[in-house]
């Protein structure tokens, strides 16, 4: 996480950053490692953890603010009916799609409300890697998620420190950590297109295990003299 923040520039002294977090293990370990980070560096950043209730029923903000409290973040919790918005009868195709923006829209607008600069993500490797291929397969577009992205003419930076860490790593970390996984109740939890792609990738990783960092390599070796 360090190599990517340094290489990147993610973070500089001052910032206050709004930390994403949906209460899985990766938004988890990002939140725990940001707040750590900061005792070992020469800077100071500001963190506000926020959770995004979509509202199926499991009150996941409850759960959240106790975890919030226990561990003494600043935290904002947001409960919202954008779980069963998305998934309702006009949107059956592709509900993801609208929950991710819906919640996305309200990061954006409390970000603004905050004063917080930058948005932290907790995308990893295999994100990147799965995105891309659900972007070729369903967007028909080349493409994937940035490691730094700047929105509104730079007002707002959204970062993703853990984009250079398998999520296997991260399982592992979380699961030595102790953390209980919090539920949102999504009825899509396994059944989307995203999972399709993993298992289509998890089939080809195990066919060779060099085939994961290819893949991510050369995301970052493109020749676009060779494309259409």
């Amino acid at each position: 996480m360090g190599k990517a923040i340094h290489t990147h520039q993610m973070i500089h002294d001052g910032d206050h950053l709004l930390v994403a977090v949906s209460g899985g293990k990766d938004s988890l370990s990002l939140l725990w490692l940001l707040r750590e980070r900061i005792k070992r560096i020469p800077i100071h950043y500001r963190i506000t953890a926020v959770h995004v209730d979509p509202g199926f029923g499991t009150d996941s903000a409850a759960q959240m603010t106790t975890f919030f409290s226990a561990h003494g973040f600043d935290y904002r919790v947001l409960k919202t009916q954008i779980g069963p918005q998305a998934h309702g009868p006009d949107n059956r195709e592709n509900p993801c799609f609208l929950c991710s923006r819906l919640r996305r829209k309200l990061l954006f607008e409390l970000a603004g409300e905050m004063g917080c600069n930058r948005i932290a993500f907790g995308h990893h490797k295999d994100d990147i890697i799965e995105t891309f291929f659900l972007n070729v397969c369903y967007s028909a577009s080349i493409s994937t998620m940035l490691p730094v992205q700047e929105f509104f003419g730079g007002e707002i930076t959204g970062i993703r420190p853990l984009y250079l860490i398998d999520e296997d790593l991260i399982r592992r970390y979380a699961s030595a950590m102790g953390w209980e996984q919090i539920k949102l109740g999504c009825p899509s939890a396994g059944a989307s297109k995203r999972e399709e792609i993993r298992q289509m990738l998890q089939g080809l990783y195990r066919s060779n295990r060099k085939i994961k960092g290819n893949i991510f390599h050369a995301l970052q070796n493109v020749n676009p003299d060779y494309l259409l």
